[in-house]
């Protein structure tokens, strides 16, 4: 028998019925790395919470929500949903997958401020470990600025644009992989970009926002990109489904990347200006704060001075 991993993927994809956005939400699957992934991330999350709670300390509950509701759950949702089942049929599925594990995950996990946690909860021993991690030299070179903001530029380009996209359409296993590196690469951009936890490679807030902007073009020129070229994404693997029982009901291959391109840059562009506007808050609440602090600085040094 052959392995699963190694089994060509287009061989097993099920002869699906028609997409309607109501399938998104009430078919299910399970993709087995995914599926791990989850259980590990939301079962070491709320075991550190819970043991917070236990000596008596506090744990905000939008964190919490925002890393297993909103990121994990993300996460789950969009391998495991209609999402999952229809990603190798449709590139536009496909699209609207790879938005919410390249930006959605990636900057709700950073919410949820998981390395604090870790902090917070871990033993001696792993907690030096953790901060070995994260004041190591590889550490400091993936996070710094410039290197992570040139990775998550890059990455859906070489997606589409080089054999890897093929790839992940025949094989399982890839398939899955590129999932993972999609929430990897955009944790490496995002997760400094937050500014929540103590990661290496956060900046100050203005130059946060500009690396913000500098990505909302990128995104829309690929989007623009796909929508106008003529040559068909992953090919070969749309046009054989269409040759099957499918093609009853699946939309010209074209038509279809054209789709895909609009949601990108639409996608892409609105969540960017989402989380520039989270940004610009944080920006305006530690000027603010600070201010204050400073405002407090001189009064004490008012008072501490000698009257004559």
């Amino acid at each position: 028998m052959v392995p699963a991993l190694l089994t060509p993927y287009s061989a097993d994809l099920e002869v699906l019925p028609r997409f309607t956005v109501g399938r998104v939400f009430s078919d299910w699957g399970i993709d087995p790395i995914p599926f791990v992934v989850t259980v590990w991330a939301v079962g070491l999350y709320v075991l550190g919470v819970v043991v917070l709670h236990r000596r008596g300390d506090r744990w905000p509950v939008g964190r919490t929500l925002a890393f297993v509701g909103l990121g994990m759950g993300s996460f789950f949702f969009a391998t495991s949903s209609g999402l999952g089942r229809y990603d190798t049929t449709l590139l536009s599925v496909h699209m609207v997958q790879h938005m919410l594990l390249s930006m959605v995950v990636p900057l709700a996990l950073a919410l949820g401020a998981p390395v604090t946690l870790a902090l917070r909860t871990l033993p001696p021993a792993p907690r030096r470990w953790l901060l070995a991690v994260l004041h190591s030299r590889v550490a400091k070179v993936l996070a710094f600025p410039p290197l992570a903001f040139a990775l998550y530029v890059a990455s859906p380009w070489a997606l589409y644009f080089s054999s890897w996209y093929d790839a992940s359409l025949a094989s399982a296993f890839v398939h899955e992989m590129m999932h993972v590196h999609l929430v990897l690469v955009g944790t490496l951009f995002f997760w400094p970009l937050m500014g929540v936890d103590p990661v290496p490679g956060r900046v100050s807030h203005p130059f946060r926002v500009l690396l913000t902007l500098m990505t909302l073009p990128f995104h829309a020129f690929l989007g623009v990109t796909i929508m106008g070229q003529s040559t068909i994404i992953g090919e070969e693997h749309y046009r054989e489904l269409r040759e099957g029982p499918m093609g009853s009901w699946l939309p010209p291959m074209l038509e279809d990347q054209h789709l895909a391109g609009g949601i990108l840059w639409a996608s892409g562009d609105l969540i960017g200006v989402l989380f520039f506007a989270v940004l610009f808050t944080q920006w305006v609440r530690s000027s603010m704060k600070e201010a204050a602090r400073e405002d407090r600085r001189l009064d004490l040094a008012e008072r501490r001075a000698p009257t004559h």
